[in-house]
């Protein structure tokens, strides 16, 4: 391995290792879904209050029904002229016709809000699944830490198809690259190989 060892500073390796962490804790997916909860609480609230207000119009057009309907049968009673009775009837068509349009209204507006009831959950659910992500993560660089701080090995990740990674050496500020070939080597091995690694230390 005498064509990968080299003489650095550890200190800026440490430095760059870190840098490279915080590059990949990237809060964009955080942020876009904090940004489409509070999208969809906001219209929610406004879809609450449309709903609110088509109920409330929806009262009143049946309080109108209601008047129309006793003013048909008084009028009835009283045998009012033809001319008086059609004029009711009208009326109360129109009004049975601004009631279906207004129950229709409702039936619109409270689906669009079962609809974000649902996307707020779904949103909740996003967030609580990248905390579990990040935590997971988290736990994942300090075990890397770790093994590192006690080995003197850092693994190279990147490439899964080969075992590979860097012995440092902090005393002798050396870096040696190491790699073995799961194709070409057992597992018992590679593992044998590692040890030999960490007690030449």
């Amino acid at each position: 391995m005498g064509d990968f060892s080299r003489n650095i500073d550890v200190e800026k390796l440490i430095s760059y290792s870190n840098d490279l962490v915080n590059v990949l804790k990237d809060k964009r997916d955080i942020y876009n879904l904090t940004q489409c909860l509070e999208h969809s609480k906001s219209l929610g609230s406004s879809c609450d209050a449309d709903l609110n207000d088509v109920r409330s119009l929806f009262e009143d057009y049946e309080k109108q029904i209601n008047v129309s309907k006793q003013k048909t049968e008084e009028a009835k009673s009283e045998v009012a002229a033809d001319a008086d009775l059609d004029r009711l009837q009208k009326e109360l068509e129109e009004e049975l016709k601004k009631e279906h349009l207004l129950s229709e209204e409702l039936r619109v507006n409270t689906n669009e809000i079962n609809d974000l009831e649902r996307q707020i959950v779904s949103v909740q659910e996003q967030k609580k699944t990248q905390n579990t992500l990040e935590q997971d993560e988290l736990r994942a660089q300090r075990m890397l830490s770790t093994y590192a701080s006690v080995t003197t090995i850092i693994p190279d990740l990147d490439d899964q198809s080969k075992i590979s990674g860097y012995i440092v050496d902090r005393d002798k500020r050396v870096v040696e690259k190491f790699e073995f070939n799961p194709t070409e080597m057992t597992a018992l091995d590679t593992c044998n190989g590692i040890w030999k690694m960490i007690n030449s230390r």
